[in-house]
């Protein structure tokens, strides 16, 4: 399919290459490849670019999609040492997986490492506060243009993990973007279908081309809130916690269908995630910054509508365990008081607002084979 004009939407675009790889017998497992990143025959071939990449050799941490035609590209990040980042299916758990292949791995074990399986079972979870830096993004892609304008599935997670990144510091407009297509899905795209949270890529990997596309345009600055519903703030815990950070740090952060939230005057700001970057898994200044106490629940006078109850611990949990958990799933409070003996502890929170994200964000929590009950603490006291 020689690069030409298709379509008037991009829901055109994508039914046109769906159709296309199915008629031509193009598409390869999982089948049919509609309202999918499509797999394809020669995808291994064509992942087979990426290592000669400059900008390969010189990324120390690359994040890659979890779709199918990717896989090849995910061995190579694990055969060359460098971290490997793969988020999570549809972002339910979080943002990020590390894939951590057992010592002395084989080239067989690296490629089931990154297996969809190998994504669930051998990966440790990334939190917020990690403080990620990522060379290189490896993204999947239904259609794309040489101009480097680029068409997902048309459910916005690839946009959408994108601009949680930015958000959280981890790129920047210079970190390259590939995308590993089949020949086929490389066509025109009108600039005027793009919109402003669109993704662009800088490289395209085919079985037969390698597509430098030197594209100018800016990637997005960031979350849009204005595009987020609350539907899919309720999907996604950890989108509910870089909405709690943005709004303390004073940012609008008013919803799809919202009425426009400004900031209070004077209400408390909170660093920006971007600021002081370090490197993945080295502890920060925040592991620090979350004071713990052990003594009394809060009394009569606190500020109970801002601190969180988290009850029913295991007996020989620490405190370090809590804290830990709470800065991979990006909800660290002010100050956290410890009540080890009666197996329960409270989280304090700047405002009610935060307290209310935590709680959500913290639903099912885990700490070894128990989990935890979370709620604001004013409500299990009137219990």
């Amino acid at each position: 399919m020689e690069p030409r004009a298709v379509g008037v939407s991009k829901q055109d675009i994508r039914e046109q290459i769906w159709d296309h790889m199915e008629s031509q017998n193009l598409a390869d497992f999982p089948r049919p490849v509609h309202h999918r990143i499509p797999n394809f025959k020669g995808a291994s071939h064509a992942a087979e670019q990426l290592p000669r990449l400059q900008a390969f050799k010189t990324a120390r941490t690359i994040k890659v999609n979890p779709d199918a035609p990717q896989k090849n590209a995910r061995f190579f990040v694990l055969e060359s040492k460098k971290t490997l980042l793969v988020p999570t299916p549809r972002l339910r758990t979080g943002l990020f997986n590390k894939i951590t292949p057992p010592p002395g791995a084989t080239k067989d074990i690296l490629r089931k490492c990154a297996t969809s399986q190998g994504v669930r079972n051998c990966s440790v979870p990334i939190g917020l506060d990690s403080r990620v830096l990522v060379d290189l993004v490896v993204v999947g892609s239904v259609a794309v243009s040489e101009k480097g304008w680029r068409i997902g599935k048309g459910e916005g997670y690839a946009d959408l993990e994108y601009a949680m990144m930015v958000s959280m510091g981890a790129v920047s407009n210079e970190t390259p973007v590939v995308t590993i297509v089949h020949d086929c899905q490389v066509v025109d795209i009108p600039e005027e279908l793009l919109e402003e949270h669109d993704i662009t890529v800088d490289y395209i990997l085919t079985p037969t081309r390698v597509i430098a596309t030197d594209c100018k345009r800016p990637q997005p600055m960031g979350i849009t809130w204005s595009k987020i519903s609350r539907k899919m703030m309720e999907k996604i815990p950890v989108l509910r916690s870089l909405r709690a950070r943005e709004q303390q740090a004073g940012k609008d952060v008013t919803l799809q269908g919202e009425r426009q939230h400004l900031p209070e005057p004077g209400r408390q700001q909170a660093v920006p995630l971007s600021a002081g970057r370090r490197p993945l898994d080295t502890p920060g200044p925040e592991a620090n910054s979350m004071e713990a106490t052990v003594g009394s629940p809060p009394g009569e006078g606190a500020p109970l509508a801002a601190d969180v109850y988290v009850g029913n611990l295991p007996r020989d949990a620490r405190v370090s365990d809590l804290k830990r958990a709470l800065r991979e799933l990006g909800s660290v409070p002010l100050r956290l008081t410890w009540q080890g003996p009666r197996r329960r502890a409270f989280l304090h929170y700047p405002d009610s607002a935060a307290a209310q994200q935590a709680v959500s964000c913290l639903q099912g929590l885990r700490l070894g084979t128990d989990t935890l009950r979370v709620a604001l603490a004013r409500q299990q006291r009137d219990k």
